[in-house]
């Protein structure tokens, strides 16, 4: 047996009306992101086919939160970015890369805190901010070198890629195609790099 809480069913009706199952009241968007921020977990349901959408009420809930003034985390910059990878050949490892840094930001964050507030009290108009995304950009650098290792360790394709940095291309010893796929490879990970540089 578990004790693991299981999480809250809400049924998402035609006339966009949400309604919480466990605490059998129709609720908001805006109390689904309550819910998100004191680590309720819930799961989304279409009442009339049954299907999960919580994907689609989550992205719902950041359109409202982006949409109030002063509330903006995501850089249009990171946005276009975002949807240029849709149909790409990086789209595949976008999702893991970006869920990979964001735990790393929630498991750092206190720490950005801290040092935000040193910053701040020590003294408040000598550019905090510059100081704080020099902290933030170092920590995206090692995040990426993180993700690399781990996609190496993953990927039939990771070793390949290091053995490839480390040896050089040697001529007549690896295929055309081989030499192909480490080209693309090089250029994803080109394409990785620019994402832990931006913003």
């Amino acid at each position: 047996m578990t004790n693991e809480k299981q999480p809250v069913t809400i049924k998402k009706y035609a006339n966009r009306r949400l309604y919480n199952t466990g605490a059998s009241a129709y609720v908001t968007l805006e109390d689904l992101a309550e819910m998100v921020k004191n680590g309720e977990d819930f799961v989304v349901f279409d009442a009339k086919s049954g299907d999960e959408i919580t994907r689609s009420v989550l992205a719902q809930i950041i359109f409202e939160q982006e949409g109030k003034t002063g509330q903006n985390l995501m850089p249009i910059r990171f946005l276009r970015q975002l949807i240029r990878f849709y149909g790409d050949s990086m789209q595949m490892f976008v999702p893991s890369y970006l869920e990979f840094s964001i735990e790393r930001l929630t498991k750092d964050s206190q720490k950005f805190r801290d040092q935000f507030e040193t910053a701040m009290s020590a003294n408040p108009l000598a550019g905090p901010s510059r100081q704080m995304f020099q902290t933030m950009e170092e920590q995206a650098r090692k995040n990426m070198a993180m993700f690399r290792e781990a996609l190496e360790l993953f990927s039939p394709f990771g070793a390949a890629m290091a053995d490839g940095a480390k040896a050089g291309r040697a001529p007549g010893q690896a295929s055309s195609e081989l030499d192909e796929m480490r080209a693309q490879l090089a250029e994803m990970q080109k394409r990785i790099d620019g994402l832990a540089k931006k913003d």
